[in-house]
């Protein structure tokens, strides 16, 4: 019996051995073929933003998902630094003659989106084309799309283009069922997060400041979209109000999009743009290999530096981890910009829904300091 405990230990102890030093050597290769893989591009190429993943506030930098790979499959994020990177990149390289949005699945937040948005916008200036195609558009990928100068959809797909809205889930019933009473400790008329354990709908309150927020943002974009297509706000809000957008011809007609098209029509068109014939390869660069570019910018030394630090996640105590801001991390980060006579100023690019109230008293005195 002895004996066999030894061998199962063994055996146990040798597949972590060889799970360790596979994992090892899997991120060698990756991080290998990442240094070594610079792209080039050539003429005519087209920079092919495909939005099939979230977006994150910074590039995850994962030497795995370099090959395309990680422990979740495929890479899991784009990073927004370097979607908007590669839009910089090129609106002043040669060989890139435009943009395709290719908006398989749109994930992310408003504030993201608007940024991209406005990068794409600062693009155009250049003369260059952006073409935009989809099999299903919901709001925020429409709202994307629309500054497109072709906009294609499936004929079989639509546009999701009826507003905003917000939807609560409330959990006094279950709690009374289960004889739970929850003590709450409320301070001001607005502070709703407490509401589902001890009302049964939102309170007027509530209700009113959803209204406002969701308006307020549905508005905005409403007078963005207006701008983009060279349509009324009040029309575009017409259609908006009374759901006239159903099917693609729907879409055609209020102006939303140029084209009912498949994919295939969509390339046929960029080859025009582009100046090849049907039978020739369409260059489609994707982000994955246009941030490999090499940049001909110089380091600078200069000693008037901005320091820009991203704190995306949850707020927690200690250290944390990549996935979130630990406020003893984020705290020497800032301090280390603080006390760099080289740097000028901090840019603090905040993606949180918050978390503990210590960790940020901890990130707080450290602004503050740096304020100073």
């Amino acid at each position: 019996m002895l004996n066999f405990l030894k061998y199962v230990l063994a055996t146990i102890v040798g597949l972590l051995v060889f799970f360790f030093i596979s994992i090892l050597l899997l991120i060698g290769i990756a991080a290998s073929a990442s240094s070594s893989d610079e792209v080039s591009v050539a003429e005519n190429s087209v920079l092919e933003l495909k939005f099939n993943k979230p977006i994150t506030e910074r590039d995850p930098k994962d030497p795995l998902a370099e090959i395309g790979f990680s422990f979740g499959g495929l890479s899991s994020t784009d990073g927004l630094d370097e979607i908007k990177a590669a839009i910089r990149r090129a609106k002043s390289d040669d060989n890139v003659e435009g943009i395709f949005l290719n908006m398989t699945f749109v994930d992310a937040g408003m504030a993201k989106l608007e940024e991209i948005r406005n990068e794409l916008i600062d693009f155009k200036k250049s003369g260059k084309f952006v073409v935009s195609y989809t099999d299903l558009s919901t709001e925020k990928a429409y709202y994307l799309a629309s500054v497109a100068d072709r906009i294609y959809l499936n004929p079989m797909g639509t546009v999701e283009f009826n507003g905003m809205s917000s939807e609560l889930i409330f959990f006094k019933r279950l709690l009374d069922k289960l004889n739970i009473e929850a003590q709450i400790f409320k301070v001001g008329t607005y502070k709703s997060a407490v509401e589902p354990f001890f009302l049964e709908k939102a309170s007027e309150a509530n209700r009113e400041q959803l209204n406002s927020f969701l308006n307020s943002i549905n508005n905005y974009q409403l007078q963005q979209i207006a701008k983009s297509r060279g349509i009324s706000t009040q029309e575009l809000k017409n259609v908006q109000d009374n759901l006239l957008v159903r099917n693609p011809e729907d879409a055609k007609k209020f102006k939303l999009i140029t084209d009912i098209g498949y994919y295939d029509e969509a390339l046929t068109y960029i080859r025009e743009k582009v100046g090849i014939e049907e039978t020739d390869k369409l260059k489609l660069v994707e982000l994955s290999k246009y941030k490999k570019v090499k940049d001909n910018i110089e380091v600078s030394t200069s000693k008037n530096r901005i320091a820009l630090i991203y704190a995306e996640g949850d707020i927690v105590d200690g250290e944390g981890d990549d996935g979130n801001i630990g406020g003893n991390r984020f705290a020497e980060a800032i301090r280390k910009a603080r006390l760099d006579e080289n740097v000028k100023a901090v840019v603090l690019r905040i993606s949180s829904p918050g978390g503990s109230a210590l960790a940020s008293d901890v990130i707080w005195r450290e602004v503050q300091l740096t304020k100073k």
